[in-house]
């Protein structure tokens, strides 16, 4: 019988044993009497028999056959009175009332018992099943290095590991041991799976792909018999690559030797460590792991024998960008008029995953407009929706009032972006709000650079803080709105990581504040103030670059009140204008 037939049937028999109890009840309805009257059926002969118990009442049965309650005076000596009377007092037992009650609280726990027995070894049933199917080899060989665009250091390191893979034997000859495992790590989307595949696919092995929270599991030593079984799979297939993403699930770091997760956590970890540590020798098996916080690793994991190699997998420069706009345009109809280079340029910080979602996005658009080609102004229409998502059609709610503080909040942004660097482009400003809860946008884009230097955060600083700027200076500081929290938290950030990452404040000094926090000797409170006295300072730089170009703002903000999106070539006409008179 089914779990749920048993579950059905106890709350039949719930059902019945309580309509049992309340006709019973009804039927054998007793009358309630006073103590004196009772005493006077007493005095009077009228008492049959009496039942005794510690309840606040008594029963009692009349000679008659009526059956009676009343109070029960709990005296030493009433049950002696009863007797003299020639009463038949008897003791109370278990009356129905108690017996259904008994019945009803034994069948529920009879029921749960039977429950939690069958199914938790069900679950752990089912949990090692999937770990059967989670571990079924791929052995899809057709992605190569061809077939990642960009990440052109990452790709050569990862090119010595397929000869590892192919000829251990060789490097066995000299002594040289084999790399037990490689980590990738990087910010999302930047291709670190699409190399552990295409390190599978040049090596010609087959690949194991799991997840870190694959292993996370609730039921003791599971996570550490999947771990086991993982790498016993691989070896029975000889030469091959395990692949573990978001291996930071299942790794984090310890401190001071206790365990920041659960025990379970650290039995897997360490079954993982045992593995690689290798035991036995694991010619041609390469454990290949991706993450993208690598500060959260337990040190174990990252000692020599285990993750040997660490290779960061950077967001992609603009040719890398381009190689990848071409890679995932090839299967694309694009219009002659569409420029991959200009793209490439347009598209600074995109990881690869956002450029293949880009392309997408335009073929959708292009779809949905039933073109044969898919245009410039469908990828515009693209690229808008990914950063900011989808344009609000109806926009007949917004007053006046709201699109006029929003276009002085962006060409604030805008504004200051040109000034502050020459370099700078504001390549398009647009006050259409979006279904991501933004009211407009200004879209910056700073020469690309390997580092940024002091000068670079600070302005970027002040761009952050240029909207807010700019509605205290034209409405008044009691009338700034709410539109600014998201640049607060990008200038909080920029100005926390100036002082307490990059040690680029010459109050605060060289020291890093992760090493402090991790150490446990807090100095949040001198960070905080110091981080507060740089937003103040450069807040109020920004107002003044606002206040010098006020008209330059002004007509920015008229612009965008007329077209609602201002392109880079009207923006740039409205600065050489000015700046020419």
């Amino acid at each position: 019988m089914k779990r749920k037939n048993y579950f059905l049937l106890f709350i039949i028999l719930l059902v019945l044993i309580s309509g049992t109890y309340f006709f019973v009840e009804r039927v054998n309805k007793i009358e309630t009497i006073s103590y004196k009257s009772f005493v006077e059926e007493l005095e009077n002969n009228q008492v049959e028999r009496v039942i005794l118990s510690d309840s606040p009442q008594i029963k009692a049965e009349l000679r008659n056959g009526e059956r009676v309650l009343t109070d029960n005076p709990r005296t030493e000596d009433f049950k002696k009175e009863l007797l003299l009377y020639g009463v038949r007092v008897e003791e109370a037992g278990l009356g129905l009332k108690e017996v259904l009650i008994f019945l009803a609280l034994t069948s529920g726990l009879i029921y749960l018992v039977y429950f939690f027995k069958n199914k938790v070894p069900k679950e752990v049933e089912k949990e090692m099943s999937n770990l059967s199917n989670m571990e079924e080899v791929d052995y899809d060989t057709r992605i190569s290095f061809k077939d990642v665009a960009g990440n052109e250091e990452a790709k050569e390191s990862l090119k010595e590991m397929v000869d590892f893979i192919k000829n251990p034997e060789v490097y066995n000859q000299y002594g040289a041991r084999l790399p037990r495992g490689v980590l990738l790590y990087g910010p999302p989307g930047t291709g670190k799976t699409l190399l552990a595949k295409a390190l599978a696919g040049e090596a010609g092995v087959p690949i194991f792909p799991v997840s870190g929270s694959d292993f996370v599991q609730v039921y003791a030593g599971l996570g550490a018999s999947r771990i086991r079984g993982l790498f016993k799979k691989a070896k029975e297939k000889g030469k091959s690559v395990i692949f573990i993403d978001e291996i930071d699930s299942l790794g984090k770091k310890r401190r001071d030797n206790q365990a920041t997760g659960s025990e379970e956590g650290d039995r897997t970890l360490n079954a993982l460590l045992a593995e690689m540590s290798g035991f036995k020798e694991n010619d041609g098996i390469i454990v290949v792991a991706a993450t993208n916080r690598i500060d959260v690793l337990d040190e174990a994991l990252l000692r020599p024998g285990r993750f040997d190699r660490q290779i960061e997998v950077q967001l992609p420069d603009i040719n890398a960008r381009e190689k990848i706009l071409r890679v995932h345009a090839k299967n694309k109809p694009l219009a002659e008029e569409v420029d991959l280079r200009k793209l490439a340029e347009e598209t600074v910080y995109f990881s690869g995953a956002q450029l293949e979602s880009l392309l997408n996005e335009a073929a959708m658009i292009a779809v949905k407009d039933q073109d044969q080609l898919i245009t410039q102004e469908h990828i515009g229409k693209a690229y808008y929706k990914v950063l900011v998502g989808d344009e609000k059609k109806d926009r007949s709610s917004l007053s006046h009032k709201d699109r006029e503080i929003t276009a002085y909040h962006e060409a604030g942004h805008a504004l200051v972006a040109k000034l502050v660097s020459k370099e700078n482009r504001v390549t398009k400003v647009s006050i259409i709000p979006s279904t991501k809860g933004m009211g407009g946008f200004s879209l910056n884009i700073g020469p690309e650079k390997m580092y940024k230097n002091k000068e670079d955060i600070l302005n970027n600083i002040k761009i952050a803080l240029g909207g807010r700027a700019a509605e205290e200076i034209v409405y008044g500081p009691d009338q700034i709105t709410t539109g600014a929290s998201s640049d607060l938290e990008k200038a909080t950030e920029m100005a926390l990581s100036l002082i307490g990452l990059y040690g680029m404040d010459r109050q605060s000094g060289l020291i890093s504040y992760n090493v402090l926090l991790s150490m446990d000797l807090k100095d949040e409170i001198d960070l905080v103030n110091r981080a507060r006295e740089i937003l103040e300072d450069m807040y109020s730089e920004t107002k003044n670059i606002l206040l010098e170009s006020r008209e330059i703002l002004n007509i920015l903000a008229a612009g965008l009140l007329e077209k609602e999106v201002l392109e880079e070539n009207d923006i740039d006409e409205i600065f050489s204008q000015e700046f020419a008179s």
